[in-house]
């Protein structure tokens, strides 16, 4: 179903496209919203994205049994987030969690959270839970706040990024070298009634209104990864260094978990998450599924890649994430290959990398030496 935020009246308010359509892209001055976020004092109306709540007594430990996330233990107010995989390890959902004491809330995409409430709600059986898509009723809040709500606030999902949480691991860089360290971010609930007054409350106590330009040129020089945006149906978690805060590596069996631990154990996922600087002298850039080329002096213009976000940001100009082919030289400059309008764009892009080429993460186990001719292991005799 369609969804306009009442805010996209507000003067000046230009709407959003794509997965964040429904809100406002910007209200006049992107750059001034941009930079206000940035500078941890903006509120956002992310009020298009969808809400799912859990209830019953079987919650945690059921969502535990058939996400790839802990969740038997999780405290009340603290965040955390999960995947649902296929079979094979395939990422059909991605959802931030948070328990409130009473319940489970799951805040994911707009456009997943039915699918999401109906896979859970066939996945039931005899547990004692109770599954309902509560988008209708509850509208998010973005704030740039790292901090988890606490008693006697909304329910608030505060964003882990790029800290590795128990359990999970890494590919990129440490926490302490990731760009994304710069970006507190969390999200708060509120009754979808009270959308404008909760953001009225907090301009009045001096935050301007940001639109989702701001927020995705930020989650974007973050290295992000989001759902709407870099996954299609081939993805696993660890090309997009998801593993960080979305997996427990160690935690038993789930559905796609032999793919997730096969591939860690092993290494060198298919593809591998960049992102790209792109040269910003003219006027029309990509968007999002454009394609990604080795330049023709190294392979042709052969197609290595797709770009799956866009965004200028007030300090680096034009950057990207795009998923290239894990063989893809990391220090190539690349061409991204799109069509605006009927006009064709071909635009350089220099790559930083995100997941490395070799693919290994930072505790990946170690390889074990080749055996003896006629010999299993230990003890045994062929």
């Amino acid at each position: 179903m369609d969804y306009e935020s009442p805010l996209l009246s507000r003067r000046g308010a230009v709407a959003a496209a794509g997965p964040d359509a429904g809100v406002a892209w910007h209200y006049g001055d992107p750059t001034a919203e941009q930079r206000a976020l940035s500078r941890g004092g903006a509120v956002v109306d992310q009020s298009h994205l969808g809400v799912v709540r859990v209830a019953g007594p079987d919650r945690l430990t059921w969502l535990h049994s058939i996400t790839s996330q802990q969740l038997e233990d999780l405290a009340p107010r603290t965040s955390t987030e999960l995947l649902v995989l296929s079979p094979q390890g395939h990422i059909e959902h991605a959802a931030g969690v948070v328990d409130d004491g009473e319940a489970t809330w799951l805040i994911t995409e707009r456009e997943s959270a039915p699918g999401l409430a109906g896979w859970l709600d066939r996945m039931k059986f005899t547990r004692r839970v109770e599954v309902t898509d509560a988008t209708e009723q509850w509208a998010a809040i973005g704030e740039p706040v790292a901090a988890d709500g606490i008693e006697g606030e909304p329910v608030t999902w505060h964003d882990a990024w790029p800290h590795v949480v128990g359990g999970g691991t890494r590919y990129g860089p440490p926490e302490s070298e990731h760009p994304g360290a710069e970006r507190p971010w969390r999200l708060v609930l509120v009754p979808r009634a009270d959308l404008e007054s909760e953001v009225a409350a907090r301009e009045a106590a001096g935050w301007p209104l940001a639109g989702t330009w701001a927020t995705e040129a930020l989650r974007v020089e973050a290295w992000r990864p989001r759902y709407a945006r870099e996954v299609d149906a081939r993805t696993i978690p660890h090309e997009l260094d998801w593993l960080r805060t979305s997996v427990h590596i160690s935690k038993g069996c789930y559905r796609g978990q032999e793919t997730v631990a096969r591939v860690h154990n092993l290494g060198r996922p298919p593809r591998r998450l960049v992102m790209l600087h792109l040269d910003g002298s003219q006027h029309l850039l990509p968007e999002p599924g454009a394609e990604v080329r080795l330049p023709a002096s190294d392979g042709a213009g052969k197609v290595v890649g797709t770009l799956t976000s866009m965004a200028r940001h007030h300090e680096l100009g034009p950057i990207g994430l795009a998923v290239l082919k894990r063989n893809v030289p990391e220090d190539v400059e690349l061409m991204v290959s799109g069509e605006i309008s009927g006009q064709v764009l071909e635009v350089s892009a220099a790559q930083e990398t995100v997941v490395p080429g070799d693919g290994v993460s930072v505790d990946r186990p170690e390889a074990h030496g080749p055996l003896t001719r006629g010999l299993r292991g230990p003890g045994s005799l062929i």
